[in-house]
């Protein structure tokens, strides 16, 4: 089976849909099947063997001139196709995924063929229908649905779209592009054949988001590649309790409503520390710096240990910790952090929304407490301070159903089991994970 996963850069950052799709990529050619990984926008950015193609399709530099130069959709291609170049896409500051300063490009992009967009959409499609002819294409995000309908009338495949937060990004859109862009989304969403999600939260929330059936949403179980998670789930006595955040550094995260939480419990437990990591981005400079205003009467009891750049790298940050919390402002619908933790013997401290919930429930490898209580947060993190043997049943308990639960191989089996649509290529592909397991 040849699937085709079209998934949007990240303008630079590391992304945890394009982290997700480079490992879905690779479970998938695991699994026997040809998989094609295309990059938009931008090239992707992880911390493992990339698994995309080389060539970007709608390239962000000149999605951007052609949506603001009219002259510069009528220049022969040749002329405007370096700037597709990944290397040229690296480097330039036209790419962005600041959701609140591209609403009318959004719009623009999701008319798709109807839009100034129309010959990079034409592209991507005669690349797609014309060239690769996969089995079953699968979009890594809804906002890439202007290429559908074109699609649709050369592509008679299967085509589903994964959602991975396409909410987060459309309620940033300004007014009047985010009713637009909903409503643009929707009016396409007949056209898929179904959406993918890695929850039943938000498998339900979509669904009343887009006003669409929820019987045309799959959940597959999400999976990350556990090589190289080698943390130990242990009782471990270092003389200090650390308290780590891993994800990206900007509000929605929720990084200043642990700094919040910890100031209370460090005001009460003094040997604690607070190490953050991940991806900082120009557009939340301003946010970072304020929470270092904020921390300095911790001392060096807060640091900032910037952005693993590989994976290693990533591991031995998450074994630095003796919990790990990200308090997400918005409500998530994946989790990997949460996953990644747990994978090295790490117990989390989470909110009580979004996904959460159900990944606690089914690893057992943390505590939930109410968003947005900074009290509560810190007394569950004292908790576990105080409980290292309740610590350690948690890390354990988490380590192993993730083990079992939402590996890779999981993951590309139910993938498969939803594209083909075929009790034999679901058999074959079990038999061959279980061969290799």
């Amino acid at each position: 089976m040849h699937i085709a996963i079209i998934t949007a850069g990240g303008a630079g950052m590391f992304c945890g849909s394009c982290m997700h799709d480079n490992t879905w990529a690779r479970a998938l050619r695991a699994a026997g099947c040809e998989v094609t990984l295309i990059p938009t926008y931008t090239p992707i950015r992880v911390d493992e063997q990339d698994q995309s193609e080389h060539e970007v399709y709608l390239g962000g530099i000149n999605l951007y001139l052609e949506f603001q130069l009219p002259l510069w959709r009528r220049l022969p291609r040749m002329l405007t196709r370096w700037l597709d170049a990944p290397r040229v896409l690296n480097l330039t500051r036209f790419a962005s995924n600041d959701a609140r300063k591209l609403g009318p490009l959004t719009v623009a992009m999701l008319d798709g063929d109807d839009g100034p967009q129309r010959r990079a959409t034409a592209e991507l499609v005669a690349f797609l229908a014309d060239e690769l002819r996969p089995d079953a294409i699968v979009f890594s995000n809804a906002l890439l649905a202007g290429t559908l309908r074109p699609l649709r009338e050369k592509f008679t495949g299967r085509i589903f779209c994964t959602l991975q937060g396409d909410d987060v990004f459309l309620e940033d859109l300004p007014t009047p592009y985010r009713a637009q862009a909903i409503e643009r989304i929707t009016a396409r969403a007949a056209d898929f054949d179904g959406f993918l999600v890695h929850s039943r939260y938000y498998r339900d929330f979509m669904a009343d988001y887009l006003r669409l059936p929820v019987e045309r949403f799959h959940r597959i179980p999400l999976g990350i590649d556990l090589s190289g998670h080698d943390g130990i789930a242990a009782v471990r006595d270092r003389g200090s309790f650390t308290v780590g955040y891993f994800a990206r550094i900007c509000p929605e995260k929720g990084l200043h409503r642990l700094l919040e939480a910890f100031r209370l419990l460090h005001a009460r437990r003094p040997h604690t520390r607070l190490v953050a990591g991940g991806y900082l981005g120009r557009r939340d400079a301003r946010y970072f710096r304020r929470l270092v205003r904020e921390a300095r009467p911790l001392g060096d009891a807060f640091v900032y240990a910037g952005s693993p750049m590989t994976h290693e790298a990533k591991v031995e940050l998450l074994k630095s910790f003796d919990v790990l919390s990200v308090p997400t402002e918005y409500h998530e619908p994946k989790g990997l952090y949460v996953l990644e933790a747990l994978a090295n013997g790490v117990p989390v401290v989470q909110p009580r929304h979004g996904a959460f919930p159900e990944l606690i429930e089914a690893t057992g490898g943390g505590l939930l407490v109410e968003p947005n209580d900074p009290e509560a947060l810190a007394a569950a993190l004292e908790r576990l301070l105080d409980h290292p043997h309740e610590r350690y049943a948690l890390a354990a308990a988490g380590q192993r159903s993730v083990r079992e639960q939402f590996n890779d191989r999981l993951m590309a089996e139910e993938t498969l089991a939803v594209l083909s649509g075929s009790a034999d290529v679901r058999r074959d592909a079990v038999d061959r994970l279980r061969q290799e397991a």
